[in-house]
C-alpha cells in the first residue's frame, strides 16, 4: 500500500493496522471512518510508531490511543 498520498482509504488502512498492532480490546469502538484525511500526517506518524516497534509498553499503547482519541472526528 502506498501511504505517501493522503486518502480516506489510506487512513482506514492505517487505523486498522494500528488497532491490530495495539491489540485493542475496544477496537470496535474505534471505527476508521471516524478519522478524517485532514489528520493524515498525524495518523501516519502514529501508524509508523506503532508498526516500528516489535513490542509496545502499556504506557506507549496508552499514549497512542490517547492521541488517536484526540484525532477522532467530534
Amino acid at each position: 500500500m502506498d501511504l505517501s498520498q493522503p486518502s480516506q482509504e489510506n487512513v482506514e488502512y492505517m487505523i486498522e493496522g494500528i488497532k491490530t498492532k495495539l491489540k485493542m480490546a475496544s477496537a470496535a469502538a474505534m471505527q476508521a471512518s471516524a478519522f478524517s484525511v485532514n489528520n493524515y500526517e498525524d495518523i501516519l506518524d502514529i501508524y509508523e510508531v506503532a508498526m516500528s516497534s516489535e513490542r509496545l509498553s502499556i504506557s506507549q499503547v496508552e499514549a497512542l490511543v490517547s492521541e488517536l482519541g484526540r484525532l477522532r472526528k467530534k
